[in-house]
């Protein structure tokens, strides 16, 4: 059973010169040949880049119609109309299946009808389309995440940490004053997470007083600014911070940091990702705890999904929901595990029981 690894960002990077290449009009005439063109919302997303980092590699270690793919990757920097001209733009080079994270989960039509008259399926990442959208065409996909379950799991994570820690409720007041770093504004993920973490503590028994809650666009440094606010208006009243994901976790940690507050009279900070900065956090007990959002097995699935659409074998292997979701589970990541997870052996059970 094949393990997962945490690989290095340097062995990737190595690997991944190796697939940057354009996708290959001249190329067109080997059959079964995989030509991936990616297009991504925007490139300052950790998250993203740990993900894609590892798809090249990932992708490295395959051969489709006797060669290693060949991957080509656009940054839309925010812009649903760069987005949907990078898509033209990778067709045109001879994409054979493009990846796409969408800037407007909500505006994916332009791009749907360009795959659609030129044959080229779409696995959708990360961002998920709205359901009647992706029943468009019978040739898309999405390869993701429950975002309610992460949500629930941090929930948990932050109600098991009170119980067994009194000293969270620093005024003794019987709550436990909490502020929310959201990701974008109305973005489904971020409303998701924030609804699913609050019922959760409430659910297991947590009295909660809500001070504030900034959107900080999945952004460190948006975070850290935000963070610095509430600070400045709440001082040592906020016991808890809950983060849509682990680059605004870090923020809230930053401007702490910033500020000279001591490790006492700061709150828990809980984040979402698992990302290789917020688990390094975790093990230098800054970040009390996150969810990992497992980049790997996302990876691995958008690898064989893309491999099976051009070689059309091994799309009955794949562990397809409603036909054209697949979707891999979060787990939990405390200081209790955090070692297991920056080793060099398997990233989780979970993901070793995917094979």
């Amino acid at each position: 059973m094949k393990k997962k690894r945490i690989l290095s960002a340097g062995i990737i990077l190595g690997t991944a010169a190796l697939l940057l290449s354009a996708c290959g009009n001249q190329q067109q005439n080997q059959e079964n040949r995989l030509y991936i063109g990616v297009t991504y919302y925007n490139q300052s997303d950790t998250f993203l880049n740990e993900m894609l980092d590892s798809f090249k590699a990932q992708l490295e270690e395959m051969e489709v119609g006797g060669t290693v793919p060949a991957v080509t990757v656009r940054d839309a920097a925010g812009l649903q109309k760069t987005q949907n001209d990078q898509v033209k733009e990778l067709i045109d080079a001879g994409c054979n299946v493009l990846c796409v994270n969408l800037v407007d989960r909500a505006d994916p039509s332009d791009i749907i009808d360009l795959a659609r008259e030129y044959d080229v399926p779409i696995i959708f990442f990360n961002r998920e389309p709205v359901a009647e959208d992706l029943m468009q065409w019978d040739r898309l996909y999405y390869v993701g995440a429950d975002a309610k379950q992460s949500g629930v799991m941090q929930g948990e994570l932050a109600a098991d940490e009170i119980w067994e820690n009194e000293q969270i409720d620093r005024n003794k007041d019987g709550k436990i004053q909490y502020v929310v770093l959201e990701g974008e504004a109305g973005h489904q993920d971020s409303v998701i997470r924030t609804e699913n973490s609050v019922n959760t503590l409430q659910q297991k028994g947590i009295a909660l007083e809500k001070l504030s809650y900034e959107i900080a666009n999945w952004n460190r440094a948006q975070a850290e600014n935000r963070m610095e606010q509430m600070i400045g208006q709440y001082q040592t009243s906020i016991e808890l911070v809950l983060a849509n994901n682990d680059d605004m976790a870090l923020g809230a940690i930053d401007a702490y940091e910033k500020l000279n507050y001591s490790e006492t009279s700061r709150p828990v900070i809980f984040g979402i990702d698992g990302t290789d900065d917020g688990l390094k956090a975790i093990r230098d007990s800054k970040l009390t705890g996150t969810v990992y959002n497992d980049k790997e097995g996302q990876a691995e699935m958008m690898a064989k999904l893309a491999a099976a659409l051009v070689s059309g074998e091994g799309m009955e292997d794949l562990p397809f929901e409603n036909d054209r979701y697949l979707m891999v589970p979060y787990f939990k990541v405390t200081p209790q595990n955090i070692e297991e997870l920056l080793g060099e052996e398997n990233i989780s059970p979970e993901a070793n029981e995917r094979g």
